[in-house]
């Protein structure tokens, strides 16, 4: 392929090591060609500002930063930009976010290389990308829609408003254990970590 037809890729990624590792596969390909790579949100203005560039690959982690909130900001100065999220992040509620607010494509770093290459050809092609084990997770999603009971909706709407385990006991007439069992059960159906993300996940999908 001619210089002119390759696909100008920009890396920003916080760990140097990583991101010369993708510059050598990305430039090794013959299909695409990295034009700029940097390791920080600050970085990633700076270069796009003098670069232009077809494919933007973007992690999460950025030591001013973050890619969740970097990716809708530079998808409205740059709308033809495609951003396709490079990360070890597999959290479903990040992945739909991100999509949501304008990435092409989402692929984790363990991905084989092949899978990388092609996920920077489709996205340049305009159309979306996943990788095999998100597109798994969106596919799991579909088939198994999450459904509450009016408990533990109920539940998930005085969490989302900020009650202590206490105060829900005694709105809902239950034991404060009874309350840390069904949270810890919600957490484990939803498929976060804390409560932090139980509350972003309930607003993202709209679950109270």
């Amino acid at each position: 392929m001619k210089q002119d037809d390759m696909i100008r890729v920009v890396i920003v990624d916080d760990h140097k090591v990583v991101a010369d590792g993708f510059e050598h596969l990305i430039n090794e390909s013959g299909i695409a060609q990295v034009i700029g790579k940097t390791y920080s949100a600050t970085g990633a203005w700076e270069l796009l500002a003098k670069q232009q560039a077809d494919v933007l690959l973007l992690d999460i982690s950025l030591p001013d930063g973050n890619g969740i909130d970097l990716c809708p900001q530079i998808k409205a100065q740059y709308p033809n930009l495609k951003i396709l999220m490079l990360t070890s992040y597999s959290e479903l509620s990040i992945i739909m976010k991100v999509l949501e607010d304008g990435a092409s494509g989402y692929i984790l770093k363990n991905a084989m290389t092949e899978e990388i290459i092609e996920g920077i050809r489709i996205v340049a092609s305009g159309e979306r990308f996943l990788c095999e084990e998100v597109n798994i997770l969106l596919k799991e999603r579909e088939a198994h829609p999450i459904r509450l009971s009016r408990r533990e909706q109920e539940l998930l709407r005085l969490i989302v408003v900020g009650q202590s385990n206490n105060e829900i006991a005694d709105k809902m007439c239950l034991g404060y254990e009874t309350i840390k069992s069904y949270r810890k059960n919600l957490i484990l159906k939803l498929n976060v970590h804390n409560t932090a993300q139980l509350v972003k996940i309930a607003i993202e999908q709209k679950l109270v």
